[in-house]
């Protein structure tokens, strides 16, 4: 029994990453059944916990950059008050200033003030086309 057959389908089955603890018990499963005549070979087990290792870096990293995208939005988003800008709204083009920021919720969202004085507020940066 291999370890990327099981993870490859424990994973696709939950959906979710596998932990240490699920690992373990992988491990513990496959030496519980393994052939007494044919023990598994130390290199094979090093292997696959330097692919468990590396997977479990792979899954921290991808959370970090994660975070990083989001700060780095947050951040650009506070440099565009008091900026005009002109975007894309549910009933056509805005321009305005951007008056207000919200940090809440999944990604920044900007209130733009219109030459008309009205307020189109939580616009997504998505939406903004231009800067000036």
């Amino acid at each position: 029994m291999e370890l990327g057959a099981i993870s490859g389908t424990a994973a696709s089955a939950a959906g979710q990453a596998m932990g240490l603890q699920d690992f373990l018990k992988v491990l513990l499963t496959q030496l519980n059944y393994q052939d007494p005549l044919k023990p598994m070979d130390n290199q094979a087990f090093m292997a696959q916990m330097a692919q468990f290792t590396s997977l479990e870096q792979s899954q921290r990293l991808n959370d970090k950059l994660e975070l990083l995208v989001a700060n780095q939005a947050a951040l650009q988003s506070i440099g565009l008050i008091g900026k005009t800008v002109s975007a894309t709204g549910d009933s056509g083009s805005i321009s305005g200033v951007v008056s207000s920021l919200s940090l809440q919720g999944t990604s920044p969202l900007v209130s733009i003030t219109t030459t008309a004085g009205s307020v189109v507020a939580d616009v997504d940066l998505s939406r903004i086309v231009s800067v000036r």
